[in-house]
């Protein structure tokens, strides 16, 4: 009879990359593990890296690291799909001593003649690395900041291909380490993208409740939105529930996504002004004869209230001192998703993966595809081309 090996998958991202890509790689990391616990005959937990800190919190006054996961997700939602548990937790119940670190990179050759093809090799490190040999048998590195924790052994991976180009890797030549972080993760693409185990994976990203409920009091206190006028009442167990599409009213306004600051300059052509944006709104409001816009936005003040002059019925959240000191600019985040995926029609920023993760939600609630996948066009764009229609799969 065989014998279950216990084993924990750590993973981390790139500090450059933003909360709601870094939310993407999670989904891809979970498939991983879900494999893995498929394919043998060991038991994986999948470590939640601590969150922060991110460039777009900008909040300074505030915890912005060694954030937990249980801050902006129900850790008892993402346990029905893999075994999760938090960095702390792992720290506290086994040791701050992580037996591998494979820290992933491209290839430095790029692709063989322009082809792509998946492998991995063990390779020299392209750039200097962060971990340091501190002692003999012990690196040290970034770990989110925590200055206990150490790795025994370390390795450079040029990896090119989906997730699953690491099974052998974890089964094989680092069979014996108990526990294996994967940094720079966002190097692994997905293997299961829009299948059902993605969004298995996706479902299981439920909000946390506190983000949740002070969502709901504002959509009812300003937006005369609730789930049973709106049809979008939810099982804490997500295994329980499959939506179709179109059972979902939404609330009484129309939520906009206005990405603003560095998408001024990285995406010009396709962000509009705000008058122009108005011009695009407004017929939105008029068709769903609604009054009421919401704005999620990380426009300064005075932007917001140039769009309030053209567009009149416009809200958005602004959280309390308390809130903020609680939930930070990650939980504020998650709170202007909630109430935008309520909206009875949605139109977001074009590529932002804000955006993105609102169009999910959407699809979870069980929204008319044409409510959801709509975007705002650039000034000197008469149309645009709109989101693809990634719609979930059960």
């Amino acid at each position: 009879m065989l014998m279950t090996f216990f084993r924990f998958l750590l993973y981390g991202v790139n500090r450059g990359e933003g909360f709601n890509l870094s939310r993407d790689v999670y989904l891809r990391i979970a498939n991983l593990v879900k494999i893995l616990i498929k394919d043998g005959h060991e038991d994986w937990t999948l470590v939640l890296p601590p969150w922060g800190p991110l460039y777009h919190w900008k909040s300074q006054d505030l915890k912005r690291s060694q954030i937990p996961w249980s801050v902006f997700f129900e850790i008892q939602s993402l346990n029905l799909y893999v075994p999760v548990m938090e960095f702390e937790d792992f720290i506290a119940e086994n040791s701050p001593i992580i037996d591998e670190v494979l820290y992933l990179q491209r290839y430095s050759e790029g692709w063989n003649h322009g082809k792509f093809e998946e492998k991995i090799d063990e390779r020299e490190c392209i750039d200097a690395p962060m971990y340091k040999r501190v002692k003999k048998d012990l690196y040290n590195g970034w770990f989110w900041g925590f200055e206990e924790v150490r790795a025994i052994g370390f390795r450079c991976i040029s990896a090119q291909g989906f997730v699953g180009v690491i099974i052998p890797v974890l089964q094989s030549n680092y069979s014996s380490a108990r526990s294996v972080l994967l940094d720079r993760a966002e190097t692994l693409l997905h293997s299961r993208y829009g299948d059902e185990e993605y969004w298995k994976a996706r479902r299981s990203m439920q909000f946390a409740k506190h983000l949740r409920q002070i969502g709901d009091e504002f959509r009812h206190q300003y937006l005369d939105s609730d789930d049973q006028k709106d049809k979008t009442s939810m099982l804490d167990d997500w295994r329980k529930v499959q939506t179709k599409h179109g059972q979902a009213v939404g609330g009484p306004y129309v939520a906009v996504h206005l990405r603003r600051q560095d998408f001024l300059y990285g995406h010009k052509v396709d962000v509009p002004s705000l008058n122009r944006t108005a011009e695009q709104i407004q017929p939105i409001l008029d068709k769903y004869k609604v009054k009421k816009l919401f704005v999620a936005t990380d426009a300064p003040v005075e932007e917001f209230e140039e769009l309030k002059f053209y567009l009149p019925g416009a809200v958005r959240y602004v959280p309390s001192d308390d809130v903020l000191a609680k939930y930070g600019d990650g939980g504020v985040a998650i709170i202007d998703q909630w109430i935008c995926a309520h909206a009875k029609y949605f139109i977001g920023t074009s590529v932002s993966t804000f955006s993105f993760r609102i169009q999910e939600e959407r699809e979870i609630l069980g929204f008319d595809p044409e409510t959801t996948f709509n975007r705002l066009c650039g000034d000197e764009q008469k149309t645009c081309e709109q989101p693809a229609k990634w719609t979930i799969r059960y």
